[in-house]
């Protein structure tokens, strides 16, 4: 009997553009002799499943089930692949945890934890060799004074984002103080990203994007990393999604005991913050000290044929269809020690 997967895409951000292409490369590569997949699609005003013949069922939220002509479909395991709220923040794992539904992906309180940077931080403080960025973060009612405070902590360059988005939407890179009050307001004005903004130094160096996850044996592998290069001031919207604005190496050029050092550090990062499935981490490497500054962890990367977790996939030598099907089998392998 196949596996029945809910392929869950979508989402309340600017990110369910992203969203839909993951969850559709993702099914593609799945192997339909073993899994039958249904793409869920989440938006603010409903949850849905669209049949082969284009009929749209609307999912049961008791059980998160479908009715397909009279036939109740239950599904085994949920993959979860939407970017952004409602599917990186915690809340669609503490419903399908309210269900019992098992999924792909970190829990409730890892992805909440995680989608706020300056609180990711805090936690990861203190792991070996890993540094992070002299940061201020600034919440809504301190929006007013919000320059007086980063320019009193802080010295120029400064990268000012949402405390809890992605993509990179609502960053800005600041070189001189004048930009900064425009940086703010972009940063606290994007939607669906907790009206919290941080504002870190800059680091100069490399950068640099890598994945862990845990296989079907329990065992965490770490994929080899990818070096971003590009022509804008930083890695932003635009240098992710836009052809040609970007170089990506993969496996990046790091000598053997940086190679060795990132990976003790990525995966210590994912089990200090007790993730599960697959993540990404991204890093500086910092020019002239070799030290690796973190930047951010993603608990739903990108899934595109172009987007990083990919790419590393493939450079350690797996098919990405091995790779997604790890990811469901670890969720429901019969041995309890496993999902770890």
């Amino acid at each position: 009997m196949k596996t029945k997967v809910a392929l869950i895409t979508g989402g309340y951000t600017g990110e369910a553009e992203v969203s839909f292409k993951s969850a559709a490369f993702v099914q593609a590569q799945l192997d339909k002799e073993k899994y039958a997949v249904y793409p869920i699609t989440i938006t603010l005003d409903s949850w849905f499943h669209v049949t082969d013949a284009g009929i749209k069922i609307s999912v049961n939220r008791e059980d998160f089930s479908l009715d397909i002509d009279g036939d109740i479909v239950m599904f085994d395991v949920a993959f979860i692949i939407l970017h952004g709220s409602p599917g990186e923040d915690g809340r669609l794992q503490g419903y399908l945890d309210m269900i019992g539904l098992p999924y792909t992906s970190c829990g409730a309180l890892t992805s909440a934890l995680t989608m706020n940077k300056e609180y990711t931080k805090a936690v990861i403080s203190g792991i070996q060799n890993l540094y992070v960025a002299k940061s201020v973060l600034l919440f809504g009612p301190d929006r007013q004074g919000a320059g007086d405070v980063v320019q009193k902590n802080l010295t120029l360059p400064y990268f000012v984002k949402p405390n809890a988005g992605g993509s990179s939407i609502g960053m800005s890179k600041v070189k001189v103080p004048s930009e900064l009050q425009e940086a703010l307001d972009k940063a606290f004005d994007a939607a669906n990203t907790g009206c919290q903004v941080l504002v870190e130094e800059f680091v100069t160096g490399r950068e640099f994007s890598q994945g862990i996850f845990r296989n079907a044996k329990g065992e965490l592998l770490v994929l080899p990393a990818t070096e971003v290069r590009t022509t804008r001031e930083f890695f932003d919207f635009e240098a992710k999604y836009v052809a040609g604005l970007t170089e990506e190496i993969t496996p990046a050029d790091l000598t053997e005991e940086q190679k060795e050092r990132a990976s003790r550090i990525i995966r210590d990062i994912y089990i200090r913050l007790n993730c599960k499935g697959m993540v990404r981490v991204d890093f500086f490497l910092e020019k002239d000290t070799d030290k690796f500054y973190f930047i951010e962890i993603n608990t739903i990367p990108g899934q595109t044929p172009q987007s990083f977790i990919p790419q590393q996939v493939r450079a350690l030598g797996m098919k990405e269809s091995e790779f997604y099907a790890e990811l469901i089998e670890a969720v429901i392998a019969p041995d309890p020690t496993l999902r770890t």
